[in-house]
């Protein structure tokens, strides 16, 4: 635990609970696995939580709470961003209710703060955060806690969920991100974010970046418009309005009504309504279309081991969150860093190099280089095969490489009601 850090998103790390197991290919090279297995295996807060293999120490899946920690958020009076469980995750498999519930109530006595709380289980947060007795048990565990004036707020409805807390997932790569997003996106929350660390494949959000949530008054069931079908009655149109995925449904113009509980986060241009909803917001005006995700971050990884990130897997996001006005921080390029990357074409565009041209056997150094594919593959020159492209990677170190993208840092955070 840390009042202050490295960690380019967050200004402190709280670990009241410590412990992991392995879940996806984003746990491969953990920091705080591979920590708790070196320099910090003989601490009382991660001692026998790791064992050794051929690739160096794994979490074993036992979890530690660790009670001594619990109230240092209370004893921090300067607001600040908390990043929750740095090194475990809240909702791992082992962590009884009873602990989440001591640490979420910490959460709410301290209303100064700002918690960043991260997982790679969104179905048991959205477990957890659904429950019906969820507020009672939070308030019965923050009884014992600390002293507080927040404490009266703890039982009040329009608290939750509760205002200080974000709520996040990973999404290392497609595959995590279809997962992973619908189920955060089905969870309580004030704010909610994905962080898209150690980006080790190309991810579209932008299924998510802009929708709105609808009822259908045929069937009854809420559905989100960016799962819509077009309507194929060619008497109302045919394809530029929407039917209900589930019944069809479609025509009657008072079939729809709004549904979404959240805030619109921002007005879209109208030429993205018109391609994305057609005509339907022209008959419901009253639907709100806004980003169901607040904010990304982004970046490559770090360490021994670390696999390198293909530049355009970060400049997507970017844009994507560009695009729908979503708030983008990228933390890092982490060890591998893109060679060449201020080579421009006359239009701007970034230069392709042949990998067998004169320019290519120049900028490459078989010691440090590797050629890496869109979809995540890596080569040399003389085994890249033909007509595929490769970016020239290049493993100079976290520090040397950086946290600008195309020369610009990516620092934005959402913006907050509180």
């Amino acid at each position: 635990m840390s009042d202050g850090t490295t960690i380019e998103w967050t200004d402190a790390t709280w670990n009241p609970i410590t412990g992991c197991s392995v879940v996806s290919p984003g746990c491969t090279n953990c920091y705080a696995m591979k920590l708790a297995g070196t320099r910090l295996k003989h601490h009382e807060s991660r001692s026998g939580l790791t064992k050794e293999s051929k690739s160096g120490p794994v979490w074993t899946g036992e979890v530690r709470f660790n009670e001594q920690w619990l109230e240092q958020p209370l004893r921090w009076t300067k607001p600040r961003m908390i990043f929750v469980c740095a090194h475990g995750d809240l909702f791992a498999e082992g962590v009884p209710d009873e602990w989440i519930d001591q640490v979420f109530a910490v959460m709410a006595l301290a209303p100064q703060h700002t918690f960043q709380v991260l997982t790679k289980r969104p179905e048991r947060m959205r477990e957890y955060l659904t429950a019906a007795s969820r507020q009672s048990d939070i308030a019965a565990a923050g009884v014992c806690i600390g002293q507080s004036p927040s404490h009266q707020f703890l039982m009040r409805s329009e608290s939750w969920p509760l205002p200080n807390v974000w709520l996040g997932v990973s999404v290392e790569d497609q595959k995590r991100a279809d997962e992973r997003i619908p189920i955060l996106l089905d969870t309580p929350a004030a704010i909610r974010w994905i962080s898209a660390e150690p980006l080790l494949g190309p991810v579209d959000i932008s299924r998510w970046t802009a929708s709105a949530k609808v009822t259908c008054k045929k069937c009854s069931h809420d559905f989100w418009l960016h799962d819509a079908n077009p309507c194929q009655h060619e008497d109302y149109g045919g394809g530029w309005t929407l039917a209900c995925p589930i019944c069809g449904g479609c025509r009657c113009k008072r079939a729809w009504t709004a549904a979404d509980e959240r805030t619109v986060a921002f007005e879209p241009p109208q030429d993205w309504i018109d391609r994305k909803v057609g005509r339907f917001d022209k008959v419901h005006p009253t639907i709100e279309i806004k980003s169901l995700i607040d904010w990304v971050v982004a970046g490559g990884e770090s360490g021994p081991g670390a696999r390198p990130m293909h530049p355009d897997w970060a400049r997507s996001l970017r844009d994507q969150c560009k695009a729908a006005a979503v708030p983008f921080l990228f933390k890092q390029w982490g060890e591998w860093w893109e060679v060449g990357s201020e080579m421009r074409d006359e239009n701007g565009k970034h230069l392709v190099v042949d990998a067998d041209s004169h320019e290519a056997s120049e900028l490459w150094d078989e010691h440090f280089d590797c050629l890496i594919t869109h979809d995540g593959r890596r080569f040399t020159p003389e085994t890249l095969p033909e007509d595929t492209l490769g970016r020239l990677m290049s493993r100079i170190g976290k520090r040397a490489a950086g946290r600008l993208l195309d020369g610009i840092e990516h620092d934005a955070f959402p913006v907050t009601g509180r």
